[in-house]
């Protein structure tokens, strides 16, 4: 109990702050809690006139920073002059722009707003929709930001403060630029708020904010206002990561959890937890973890629902909701579902009816109705934004995601259980970084409701504690700039600020602040490697002779060694692409080695086409894919000939048993039985290493009783003098490499015509300008060389989609087009794009993705009106029929691009008219509950 004088120095203390403060005193009084500490150090810092750059946990509250802006820009001045004679005019506004990187987070924002400040206040602009956007405050998505930026948009005017949420996005591989533009191009009389996720480099952030921006007061907290428990459930126990606090700093792990892991470890390996189903006599123990309508069962017993269950996979998502309803699992009262249903139904009233069985809505509806659902970037937009309502609502008890929930939708959760510490990053399985592991777990604790969170790991064999330890304790995930020059961009700044001012600009940025920086250490680094060098070189000396001489001699042996072996493994490669290549339809082959080994009959041989041969096949086990001649480390063999139907349809289940039963009905050996030893070269030996050999025995270090010792030193010198070399050159390409690149744009746009030779920018640069897609450049060729000209609306769709399309994983066969006009527009696109490729390729520039064409068959059909079973079916898929979130999201960005094209000025009058009418056909159904808010 404080004493009455601490008392009165408190309210002395808070009086005085109140005067020096008012704007932050009335913005508290409102809030109706009190402020947290690293929340009042940043908003005195932006009152006092600063930006600011606030890093702090998820949940703990970063965005009242923000709304403080939005509550400064609607205060006004407080010295601004009062009118003097005309008391009619009113004093100019002061605006605040809050920017997101994503419209689901722009449209929670607006609502957010609307709620708290009235709808003629606030406005909206995303791509789909523009809502008062004269408003003093608007939110918007980054992009449409850096797009008012370049055009000059009057809406700019009285700009006043830009809160930038999410802002660690600038590291993201595919977006993160614009984050960096935004910056860049600001005006410097605007004020930026920007809202980050812990980093560990946050001062560096801010140094580079105030070479930019100018003074940038930096708040980091790492402090959670909801503490976190760390746990691990083996098998049906559940385990705390840390003993307690302290051991959580230190990374020790409770030695309960790593004894009885251990234990169970050696108990599988011993071979007591095989199962005896299916898997049982193959080699090696199977680990069957807890099931999942187990585990939400236990987390509903002890209290920790709502949560979030992390599956790094779509299906994965799906399944474990079926698995749950299976199992009987039901979370909710009989109010609840009421309740659920009502909020379902009104939401989905606009989807037609047989679309909504199409969607899997009734087993979507069941689950919800029970408290699960899945959510993943494969779910139709509306339901996934269903899920997240009833959810934050408390209906929905038991959500399993992917990791796209954890990109800035606000749905905390008393409990977040991870089922792996592996996702697929769209390349390979990769493991969890310490960031991906905060930023999902950071969703365990809800703010004002919860007086704990809880994040759950479930072990299996491959999971060590230790590093599930370091994971939730490490804080090294720093903030990597992703910035790199576009083709629009580059227009963009010439024809706004002039060539070498726009090189000027391009090293202000954070990529080649960061690049600068590093230099600095690597120049050290090449200083220490020298010096080591030296050391190692006088280790190596031998008073027999020059032991440089006698090492290179080793060398050159060990290279001559490995480049017979590449010889040979060229050679035995060019005998595998000869034997594919003279493969026909119905002949038996083994596949030696790889996944599919074993018997397989060739479907297709793929021969004629470019590049190495790649047959589709049919393996004994009914996979059909593609194999290459890395898959044969002999020559194919045909050992029998069949015969496959003459319309053979490798994705039918039943097909394929049918004729994959006809292949082992051969009676061949599915493994190949062993031949002799690898065959030696006829020849002998080869002369130069027998030289080489000869030359190495005579020398004199040859008879030093030392020599390995010698030789252990000059091979550490070897392999140092090669990575200093390699530093060296890391120097020399990152010293000035942004502008580089710049240069190399600049110069490909000025051969291309949309750069003048004197730096102007021309009316095809104009036409570019406004060209905002990855595929900035081709898109501006199609339009110059009319390749989208006389298409109707159908067509002109799935022609532009091959130029925004990107499949998720590569199919290995090109997908099938509409025959007609769009196959004759993408091949043109083609060749388009071959020749801007060759052009970047001869620059060294980075590639201008190839198009896709797997999209072109679905948005067709959809443009003309067929029903959306038929359109999700025609996607060229490897799992089946396109999700409809994917087909959602694609769709949009077609419709994106076919309203640049509308606006265009590059495009002719009748391509802009057929631009508008693609938008009205694609615009239906499902598309167009998508484009309200």
């Amino acid at each position: 109990m404080s004493s009455p004088a601490e008392r009165y120095a408190a309210a002395r203390r808070k009086a005085a702050q109140a005067a020096q403060f008012p704007a932050l005193d009335e913005f508290a009084l409102e809030l109706g809690f009190d402020l947290d500490d690293f929340q009042r150090e940043a908003c005195q810092s932006l009152e006092r006139g600063s930006g600011v750059l606030v890093c702090a946990p998820t949940g703990a509250g970063k965005t009242v920073v923000g709304e403080f802006a939005v509550h400064l820009a609607l205060r006004g001045r407080p010295d601004d002059p009062a009118p003097a004679v005309d008391a009619t005019t009113p004093p100019p506004r002061r605006k605040c722009f809050y920017t997101t990187p994503i419209k689901a987070l722009s449209n929670q924002k607006y609502h957010d707003m609307v709620a708290r400040y009235g709808a003629e206040q606030v406005g909206l602009l995303t791509g789909d929709n523009a809502i008062n956007g004269d408003a003093p405050v608007v939110v918007m998505t980054t992009e449409v930001l850096r797009n008012m930026l370049y055009a000059g948009s009057s809406t700019l005017q009285g700009l006043a403060y830009v809160v930038m949420d999410e802002v660690h996005y600038l590291a993201d591989r595919f977006r993160g630029g614009v984050w960096e533009e935004v910056i860049i191009h600001l005006p410097a009389s605007v004020t930026l708020v920007s809202l980050s996720a812990t980093v560990s480099n946050a001062e560096e952030f801010a140094d580079w904010l105030v070479t930019v921006r100018g003074e940038t007061a930096v708040v980091v907290s790492e402090h959670r206002p909801v503490p976190l428990w760390q746990h691990m459930l083996v098998g049906k126990r559940m385990f705390d990561l840390f003993h307690d606090a302290d051991a959580a700093r230190k990374h020790d792990v409770h030695p309960e959890l790593l004894r009885y892991t251990r234990e169970t470890a050696r108990r599988l390996e011993l071979g007591e937890g095989r199962s005896a189903g299916p898997g049982a006599g193959r080699r090696g123990p199977r680990w069957r973890g807890p099931l999942r309508p187990d585990i939400v069962d236990r987390l509903d017993r002890e209290g920790l629902l709502p949560a979030i269950l992390f599956i790094f996979s779509r299906a994965g998502c799906a399944a474990a909701v079926q698995q749950c309803l299976a199992a009987g699992l039901r979370l909710t009262s009989a109010e609840e579902r009421a309740e659920i249903r009502r909020v379902v139904e009104s939401r989905v009233t606009a989807i037609p009816g047989e679309d909504l069985s199409v969607l899997g809505y009734w087993e979507w509806l069941d689950g919800l109705e029970r408290g699960l659902a899945a959510h993943h970037a494969g779910m139709l937009p509306v339901f996934k934004e269903v899920v997240e309502e009833l959810f934050v609502r408390g209906l929905v008890k038991a959500v399993f995601a992917t990791e796209t929930l954890a990109l800035g939708i606000n749905m905390p959760a008393r409990c977040v259980v991870l089922e792996r510490l592996v996702k697929y990053n769209g390349e390979a399985h990769v493991d969890l970084t310490p960031g991906e592991y905060t930023q999902l777990t950071g969703r365990a604790g809800r703010r004002g409701i919860d007086v704990e969170g809880h994040a759950v790991v479930v072990w299996s064999p491959e999971t060590d504690p230790r590093h599930v330890a370091g994971l939730a304790s490490t804080r090294t995930y720093p903030l990597r700039s992703s910035f790199r020059p576009s083709y629009n961009m580059a227009v963009n700044l010439v024809g706004t600020v002039g060539a070498e001012p726009a090189r000027a600009l391009l090293e202000s940025s954070f990529a080649q602040f960061q690049a600068d920086r590093s230099v600095v250490g690597l120049a050290r680094q090449v200083q220490r490697n020298t010096e080591t060098i030296e050391a190692y070189g006088a280790e190596a000396a031998c008073h027999h002779g020059d032991f440089d001489e006698y090492f290179a001699l080793r060398v050159a042996i060990a290279d001559r060694e490995k480049a017979i072996a590449r010889q040979g493994q060229t050679q035995r490669k060019a005998a595998a692409v000869a034997s594919l290549e003279r493969l026909r339809i119905g002949d038996v082959i083994r596949v030696p080695s790889g996944r599919r080994a074993g018997l397989a009959v060739v479907l297709d041989p793929a021969t004629g086409g470019f590049g190495e041969p790649r047959p589709l096949v049919l393996t004994q086990d009914r996979w059909a894919g593609r194999v290459s001649p890395g898959d044969f480390t002999t020559p194919a063999e045909v050992l029998a000939r069949i015969r496959v139907p003459k319309h053979f349809n490798h994705r039918s289940p039943g097909a394929r048993r049918d004729l994959a039963a006809e292949v082992s009905g051969t009676g061949l050996d599915r493994h190949a039985g062993r031949r002799g030893g690898r065959s030696r070269q006829a020849t002998g030996e080869d002369h130069q290493i027998t030289q080489l050999r000869s030359e190495l025995r005579h020398h004199p270090c040859h008879a030093c009783p030392e020599r390995e010792d010698h030789a252990r030193w000059a091979e550490r010198r070897r392999r140092l003098e090669r990575d200093t070399e390699e530093l060296r050159e890391r120097v020399s390409g990152r010293t000035g490499s942004l502008a580089r690149t710049f240069d190399r744009i600049v110069a490909l746009l000025t051969e291309r015509g949309y750069l003048a030779r004197d730096g102007a920018v021309t009316d095809a640069g104009r036409m570019l300008s406004r060209i905002w897609t990855e595929a900035d450049l081709l898109v501006a060729e199609c339009l110059r060389r009319g390749v989208w000209n006389g298409l109707s609306p159908a067509e002109l769709a799935a022609a532009v989609s091959v130029v925004v399309f990107e499949a998720r994983r590569d199919v290995d066969e090109r997908a099938s087009l509409p025959r007609g006009p769009v196959a004759d527009a993408v091949d043109e696109t083609l060749k388009l794009w071959g020749e801007i490729e060759a052009d970047e390729a001869a620059r060294g520039l980075t590639a201008t993705r190839e198009p896709d064409l797997g999209f072109a068959w679905p948005v067709y059909r959809w443009a003309r009106g067929e029903a959306l079973a038929k359109v999700l079916g025609s996607g060229h898929e490897i799992d089946g029929e396109m999700p409809a979130g994917d087909f959602v999201r694609w769709a949009r960005q077609v419709v994106d691009l076919l309203g640049q094209l509308a606006d265009s000025g590059g495009a002719s009058p009748e391509l802009r008219s057929t631009a508008r009418q693609a938008i009205a056909a694609v615009n239906r159904g499902v598309l167009a509950y998508h484009t309200s808010v």
